[in-house]
């Protein structure tokens, strides 16, 4: 088998579960190729000292790896897509963060979960993502424009807020006044739409979410949609820009640019661990029946 590691370090907390990983693959033979900065930090922090191969990004990340490995929280899978695009490559979240919904390897078993990994006893869920493209163009995200969480647009140096015109397959839908609006997938309806009110979606469902921020008109409420439907944006503002973001890539753009916004045609493979599936996550992080009267 043959692995490769990303992740990001947050404390010495982390340090240990690098550790374990490290040692348990090296025990079991695995091959490992190791993302450069990711190796950069580790001998920096002397947490490893052993020599291995590397790659930078996706250019690079050779095709015939079997998984890569997270170490991180959520955001870290975010980034950790981008390094896998559409080479249809599984990724396995292992959560050193906090509430962490798509990294289901818990340090307190990683052992026993990452010997499933070894024996090739999991399944692979399918997220979705969504595609970003503009008029006009937008330098900073042609390369990346693709979000696996969500796509949004918010105010940008201001306390006003902006009102953002959105079409659905070219018929015109409403105009949000509000401080921003999401475009979610299934995997992101867990995120930021969440905290703005939205509902959650399971991982399969072939949906989007439309939830906007902080609206004027109370009326405006979370909007689900097929995810076959093309999503129209132009934005205006007391601003001359505004903020789009996909997942953590932020850009500023000028008032009246049309975005456009549609699930893209790859999609990303999640690692499922036999006894971690989405529903039984779900109730772990939002302590589901945890109420006594329950």
């Amino acid at each position: 088998m043959k692995v490769a590691i990303y992740g990001q370090y947050y404390q010495n907390s982390t340090e240990p579960i690098i550790r374990d990983i490290f040692v348990f693959f090296n025990k079991n033979n695995v091959e490992l190729v190791i993302q450069d900065d990711f190796l950069a930090m580790l001998y920096e922090k002397k947490i490893i000292t052993k020599e291995y191969i590397t790659f930078h990004d996706f250019n690079d990340l050779p095709t015939d790896v079997d998984i890569l490995v997270s170490i991180g929280g959520d955001g870290t899978i975010l980034r950790a897509a981008t390094l896998v695009r559409n080479s249809g490559i599984p990724i396995l979240g292992i959560n050193a963060g906090r509430l962490g919904f798509l990294a289901t390897v818990q340090k307190e078993n990683i052992d026993e979960l990452m010997q499933f990994v070894i024996d090739r006893n999991y399944t692979l869920s399918p997220r979705t993502l969504i595609s970003l493209e503009s008029s006009p163009s937008i330098p900073e995200l042609e390369s990346l424009n693709f979000a696996m969480n969500e796509i949004s647009v918010s105010r940008k140096d201001t306390t006003s807020m902006i009102t953002i015109e959105t079409y659905l397959n070219d018929e015109y839908l409403n105009s949000y006044w509000a401080d921003g609006l999401i475009i979610s997938t299934p995997t992101g309806s867990t995120g930021y739409s969440l905290s703005c009110g939205g509902p959650i979606l399971t991982p399969e469902a072939q949906s989007l979410v439309i939830t906007p921020i902080a609206p004027h008109n109370l009326t405006a409420r979370p909007l689900v949609i097929p995810d076959n439907v093309e999503i129209k944006l132009k934005v205006s503002g007391r601003e001359e820009q505004y903020l789009v973001s996909l997942d953590s890539r932020i850009a500023s753009i000028d008032n009246d640019t049309v975005l456009t916004i549609k699930k893209t045609p790859f999609h990303i493979n999640m690692i499922e661990i036999p006894g971690k599936s989405f529903l039984k996550t779900l109730r772990s992080k939002l302590l589901w029946g945890e109420d006594r009267r329950n």
